[in-house]
């Protein structure tokens, strides 16, 4: 999807970041050119000073997203992911594990989540940036409680890991 909405807008740095906070953040585009975060309307001004561009160009890639049916179809049906948990997880009792491993690895949630298992603690929350949007992408899980430091170098093992960090 990214790749598409690059190429599209290769020829407009300002549009595709704005449109880049759009993907990140789940915002809705709607036929009467208004930008919202759920039901909450997010006015074009509030956009622009986020990101650090002319409201201007809001309101254009707005309108360009919909004169384009594909773009139309996918920034129609985009939705906030909730909210994340890696920064009140301690508040909560909770634990963070972080995984980087290569983007295209397969099956790094699966055997990560068996891991976590295997310790019997739950999982509360899986993240998984987008390696198209963030270029050193990682795997966030949230755990009803912190996990032992001995399971670092368990996760190492799984092949294409990187790096972990847990809290």
């Amino acid at each position: 999807m990214w790749k598409m909405i690059e190429q599209h807008f290769r020829d407009s740095p300002a549009k595709l970041k704005v449109l880049r906070s759009f993907v990140e953040l789940g915002l809705r585009v709607e036929e009467n050119g208004k930008v919202y975060l759920g039901d909450i309307e997010v006015p074009d001004t509030k956009i622009a000073r986020a990101v650090g561009v002319d409201r201007r160009v809001v309101k254009e890639a707005v309108k360009a997203v919909l004169n384009n049916h594909s773009l139309k179809k996918i920034f129609k049906s985009l939705k906030p992911a909730g909210a994340m948990l890696r920064d009140v997880a301690p508040l909560l009792g909770y634990g963070v594990v972080e995984i980087r491993a290569k983007p295209d690895a397969v099956g790094i949630i699966a055997e990560a989540s068996t891991l976590i298992a295997k310790e019997g603690i739950s999982i509360r929350q899986i993240i998984a940036e987008d390696p198209e949007l963030y270029p050193d992408p990682k795997l966030i899980i949230i755990t009803d409680k912190p996990l032992p430091g001995d399971i670092i170098s368990k996760f190492l093992k799984i092949p294409t890991v990187k790096q972990v960090t847990i809290s």
